[in-house]
């Protein structure tokens, strides 16, 4: 079941060049940083209120965030989700005939696990399933 909204990500080219705007100037707190080899990604993470922001930057030219960075620009990447039983999710989903990228779980930021949707099955948005690491 889905729980609630757990974060939102944003990709950039630099984290050097961004992470002040959003902790100096918006004030949001910072949680630091984390690199997710699998995803080839290099995140920062700021808080405000339940929900994360995640500023995603590549670390090949071969990450999904570079793609989406070289195709659409810097900006909003994805919607995440956090739900309760991730496997129970994705099945459910299935079932319903949604498009999924990932049929099963992977290994996410913080020992979560997650699965994305694939944009035509919700209004053009990424749409990522998020449960939590213990």
């Amino acid at each position: 079941m889905i729980q609630k909204i757990n974060h939102i990500g944003i990709a950039v080219s630099s984290l050097e060049a961004h992470i002040p705007f959003y902790r100096d100037v918006l004030k949001l707190e910072y949680k630091g940083t984390e690199t997710v080899a699998d995803q080839k990604v290099h995140l920062a993470v700021f808080r405000v209120g339940e929900l994360n922001i995640e500023l995603l930057e590549p670390i090949s030219p071969d990450s999904p965030i570079a793609g989406f960075i070289e195709k659409r620009g810097e900006g909003i990447h994805h919607l995440s989700y956090q739900v309760d039983d991730i496997e129970a999710q994705i099945g459910e989903l299935k079932a319903a005939g949604v498009q999924l990228i990932d049929q099963s779980p992977r290994t996410g930021a913080r020992g979560s696990r997650i699965a994305f949707l694939h944009p035509k099955s919700s209004a053009r948005i990424l749409t990522e399933l998020t449960q939590l690491g213990e």
